[in-house]
C-alpha cells in the first residue's frame, strides 16, 4: 500500500507591541488564574507503582501521575460534556477503526481514566472487551473520578500485561482489535516494547486484526521503535500529527487494506464518532506507510531494552 505522506506548515503570527508593564501584568494575572484552576487538587494517593493525583481546572478533569520527569497527564475529562475524547492521541487511536470497522473481540492494555475503552463499549454494545491494568489505584481512581464502569461485557483484569498476553495465548483467544496504550508517567514500559512482546500480541490477533500503539514521534527510541515493529508486521500505517508530538502505529496480521476503503470506512463512522468529537475523515491525509527512520537501527528485546540502547555511544 502506497499512502502518500502530506506535511503541514504552520503560517507565522502576528503579535502586536505593547507596553512591558501591562504585559508583564498580562502574564502574571493569568498565570495566577490558570494556575489555581490548574492546580485544584480533588484526590491524591500513593499507589504500589506511581503517585497518583486527580486535578480540576478550565473545565476539565485530569488523572495525572507525579513522576520524576514532571507530572503527566493520563487522561482529561471535560466536565461538561464528558463523552467528548480530550486528548489528540486518543482521538488518533479511533483510527485503527479504518482497519477493522466491526470488531467484535477487543483487548485494550492500560487504562488510565478508561477513555478510550469507554467510547468503544459504547460503539459496539454487543463487543467483548478486556482490559487490562497493572495499578488497582488507577482502576478505582478511573472509576471514581472518570465515570469508567464495567459491563457485562467489559472486564479489567488488574496485572501486568505482559503475563496477561502469554496466559491468553494457553488459552488461545482471539482479538479483532488490539490497542496498546501502558503509560508509566515517563514512557512505555520497556517489557511492552520488544519484539518478542509484539511476536505474542500478534499471535492473539485474528487474521484480519488490527493492532493499535500509542507512542511518540519525539521519542529518541523512534528509528528502535519503527524497525521493532516493522520486523514484527511488516509494513505499518505511522500515524502522525503536526505539533502534538503523538504517533499511533497502526499494523495489520495480514494486507493493509487500500486507501479508497479505508476513506470509504472513515465516512460510514463520522456520524457515530461525531458525539465524541473524533473525525476520522480528517486523519486519512496524515496515515502514511512511508519509512521514515533508520533501518540500520537495532531492534528493541528481551535482551537489548531501550535503557540498554540508549546508553550506547
Amino acid at each position: 500500500m502506497n499512502i502518500p505522506d502530506k506535511r503541514q506548515t504552520l503560517g507565522s503570527m502576528k503579535h502586536r507591541r505593547i507596553g512591558l508593564a501591562g504585559w508583564l501584568v498580562g502574564i502574571l494575572m493569568l498565570a495566577v488564574t490558570t494556575g489555581a484552576a490548574a492546580d485544584r487538587i480533588i484526590h491524591r494517593e500513593k499507589s504500589l507503582y506511581r503517585n497518583i493525583v486527580v486535578k480540576e481546572g478550565n473545565g476539565q478533569r485530569c488523572l495525572v501521575f507525579a513522576v520524576k520527569l514532571g507530572d503527566k497527564n493520563q487522561t482529561c475529562m471535560d466536565i461538561d460534556q464528558p463523552e467528548k475524547v480530550v486528548f489528540p492521541y486518543a482521538r488518533m487511536t479511533f483510527a485503527g477503526l479504518l482497519l477493522t470497522p466491526a470488531p467484535k473481540q477487543m483487548l485494550v492494555i492500560g487504562l488510565g481514566g478508561g477513555t478510550i475503552p469507554t467510547v468503544l463499549a459504547g460503539l459496539y454494545p454487543e463487543a467483548h472487551i478486556d482490559v487490562v491494568e497493572i495499578d488497582p489505584a488507577v482502576i478505582a481512581v478511573a472509576k471514581a473520578f472518570f465515570d469508567f464502569r464495567e459491563t457485562d461485557n467489559m472486564t479489567v483484569h488488574a496485572g501486568d500485561a505482559r503475563v496477561f498476553i502469554k496466559r491468553a495465548a494457553r488459552k488461545a483467544p482471539r482479538y479483532d482489535l488490539i490497542i496498546l496504550d501502558a503509560f508509566t508517567g515517563d514512557y512505555i514500559p520497556e517489557h511492552l516494547m520488544t519484539v518478542e512482546f509484539l511476536n505474542e500480541t500478534r499471535a492473539l490477533l485474528t487474521p484480519p486484526g488490527t493492532l493499535v500503539a500509542n507512542t511518540f514521534s519525539t521519542s529518541a527510541l523512534y528509528d528502535h521503535e519503527s524497525v521493532t515493529y516493522a520486523q514484527v508486521f511488516g509494513e505499518f500505517i505511522n500515524f502522525k500529527l503536526p505539533i502534538t508530538g503523538n504517533r499511533v502505529i497502526i499494523a495489520a496480521n495480514g494486507a493493509l487494506p487500500d486507501r479508497q476503503l479505508m476513506f470509504d470506512r472513515s465516512k460510514q463512522l463520522t456520524a457515530r464518532l461525531e458525539s465524541h468529537g473524533i473525525q476520522l475523515n480528517s486523519f486519512m491525509p496524515h496515515l502514511t506507510t512511508a519509512r521514515d527512520w533508520r533501518d540500520d537501527a537495532r531492534p528493541l528485546t528481551d535482551q537489548f531494552s531501550p535503557v540498554n540502547l540508549l546508553r550506547e555511544p
